[in-house]
């Protein structure tokens, strides 16, 4: 692992620092299957929010099946980084803090793909309170979760994990788990410790 000088990862400078020399091993380098067959399952184009977007691959998907979606990163670099690789669809890509962001329209869903486990366990109840804030009764949290009930795990990263227990009692007064499954193409940082899932905003 390279030698950063940002050990911070509440931090932009945190992530700056990785995008600009390429550091980024939670970067699958493409859109997960799952995510291929949750936009060809939708009955219609969902209004999205991508949050802690990376290189936002999937937002150029999106975008390419005729969704309505944004992604934000508090990250310059990523955000740099983002827009290179979006190339026709670099507009949607803001550069944002997910915390204080409003978005241009009412939200269908959030699409989560490794910003809950980027960010220490501090933030976690801030983030699922600011998911029920942002999705109105009705509308979905879908992506990849981080799990390992291994004692002491979620102290380690990021990626940060959380207990499977600790996260059901996190998401079960604002949210519903409508599906939970297997992920067949994890990259090596999340292999046999990710799951995708789906809930709905009670």
């Amino acid at each position: 692992m390279p030698d950063f000088v940002s050990k911070d990862p509440t931090s932009n400078q945190f992530w700056d620092e990785r995008f600009d020399r390429a550091f980024t091993p939670w970067d699958k380098g493409d859109v997960p299957q799952d995510v291929k067959n949750f936009i060809q399952r939708a009955p219609v184009p969902l209004t999205t929010l991508i949050p802690g977007c990376g290189n936002a691959y999937e937002l150029a998907f999106f975008a390419q099946k005729g969704w309505d979606v944004t992604a934000i990163d508090f990250s310059p670099a990523a955000v740099k980084s983002a827009k290179a690789a979006v190339g026709d669809w670099s507009a949607r890509v803001l550069e944002a803090d997910f915390f204080a962001f409003t978005p241009a329209k009412p939200l269908d869903l959030i699409y989560e793909r490794a910003f809950f486990c980027a960010l220490p366990p501090g933030l976690r109840n801030n983030i699922v309170a600011r998911w029920a804030e942002l999705l109105p009764t009705g509308a979905l949290l879908a992506g990849f979760f981080f799990f390992d009930d291994a004692i002491n795990a979620s102290l380690k990263g990021p990626p940060f994990s959380i207990r499977r227990d600790d996260w059901q009692n996190l998401m079960s007064n604002d949210f519903a788990l409508l599906e939970d499954s297997d992920v067949s193409d994890s990259i090596p940082v999340f292999l046999g410790k990710e799951r995708w899932q789906v809930w709905r905003r009670r």
